[in-house]
């Protein structure tokens, strides 16, 4: 059971970052056109989240860019991920995979959208990257045009999730208190 109130570790992951959790921690971050990414796996009590930003890591980073500068990569950080839960001994199979994000929450000229976004660059990148690695999806919130507000507990997979203020509509037209359900995802029966 998810419980905001227990004493678990609690972190917060900031655009461009990763968190790989060894033991129970609610795992936090708020996506728009960002994708984040939750992995758990229950035999071994581990979990990680990533947040990329940008759909695909250069070949050839910059000189001097520091390694973890490349976690804001939506394909650099499901691989690099992927290659902690193989140094645990996890099998690709008993790893559960959420997918959350990707949304078009940037107007372009006239309140339209433009098309290809990065958050619909971000979801086709991760969900490429995710199937080539061998991970099955289990649930998933992309697209649309709401951000995300995402809490992951590592110490049963549950990711709860709130919708933000919906981006597509004029700023005059939105109440001032998101009044979005909370929703409740977890790896069983989704």
């Amino acid at each position: 059971m998810f419980d905001p109130e227990s004493d678990v570790a609690d972190v917060y992951v900031n655009p461009g970052e990763m968190f790989f959790a060894r033991q129970p921690t609610v795992i936090r971050t708020l996506l728009g056109s960002c994708v984040g990414v939750t992995f758990w796996n229950a035999r071994l009590k581990v979990g990680a989240l990533c947040h990329g930003m940008l759909p695909k890591c250069p070949s050839d980073p910059p000189d001097g860019s520091p390694p973890e500068s490349r976690y804001r990569f939506v394909d650099f950080a499901i691989r690099d991920i992927a290659r902690k839960f193989d140094e645990l001994g996890a099998q690709r199979s008993e790893v559960e995979v959420k997918v959350f994000g990707g949304a078009d929450v940037l107007l372009g000229e006239n309140g339209q959208l433009r098309r290809p976004t990065v958050g619909s660059l971000n979801c086709d990148s991760a969900l490429d990257v995710l199937g080539a690695e061998g991970f099955k999806v289990i649930a998933s919130s992309l697209r649309g045009t709401t951000g995300l507000n995402i809490h992951f507990n590592t110490g049963s997979g549950e990711v709860r999730l709130r919708r933000l203020e919906d981006c597509s509509t004029p700023a005059a037209s939105r109440h001032k208190t998101s009044t979005s359900p909370r929703h409740k995802l977890t790896g069983r029966g989704v």
